[in-house]
């Protein structure tokens, strides 16, 4: 699909946004909304095959995601949203990087309720930021047998009071390897799957 390869190669050199300019903002957001008006998925929520998985960040405009970059000595790495349609769960996991043998992650787990063919309500349950080597963190599919194991880790680990922490998010496209998103806070999220 040409839209398809705009917009990858439209985000591709702006490390996910981080390095864009308005001009380019400007272009991504109108490539996306160009691919959304053909999504071949009209009821993501319920394309449980496609949705389910790791998916990893390409591009978004969610200031809390790329201010995780602005932490001193350290860099952004790569950052995961991991859905397990069956649990109805979802994990944010974020790779810190910076100086040696103190690479970290910041997570949050999460549960999510469909309320439409598009939407799901989405209540954040438990924050885990720490080292990776403290961790054990290897990759996100270890850490989330992990914490579905019911791990407590040699971090910052706490639950998070899921009436105060909660919104939304549109899927506005899915295919089997691209997803977008816009969340509640008028945030876009362009993920491939991992």
């Amino acid at each position: 699909m040409i839209g398809k390869a705009t917009l990858i190669e439209a985000i591709a050199l702006t490390n996910r946004g981080l390095l864009a300019s308005e001009q380019q903002k400007q272009a991504i957001l109108s490539a996306i909304a160009r691919l959304e008006d053909f999504n071949p998925t009209p009821r993501p929520v319920e394309a449980n095959d496609l949705l389910n998985g790791n998916w990893r960040l390409l591009y978004t405009t969610s200031k809390a995601l790329l201010n995780l970059d602005r932490i001193p000595f350290y860099k952004l790495g790569q950052i995961y949203q991991c859905i397990r349609v069956e649990t109805t769960s979802v994990y944010n996991i974020a790779e810190i990087y910076g100086l040696p043998y103190l690479e970290g992650l910041i997570s949050v787990a999460a549960k999510f309720e469909p309320v439409s063919g598009r939407r799901v309500q989405v209540k954040f349950e438990r924050s885990i930021i720490g080292l990776k080597s403290l961790i054990g963190y290897s990759s996100p599919e270890n850490f989330i047998q992990q914490i579905e194991a019911g791990n407590k880790f040699m971090a910052i680990d706490f639950p998070i009071q899921s009436d105060t922490q909660q919104g939304w998010l549109d899927i506005t496209y899915l295919d089997s390897d691209l997803r977008i998103g816009r969340g509640n806070e008028g945030s876009v999220f362009v993920l491939s799957k991992a």
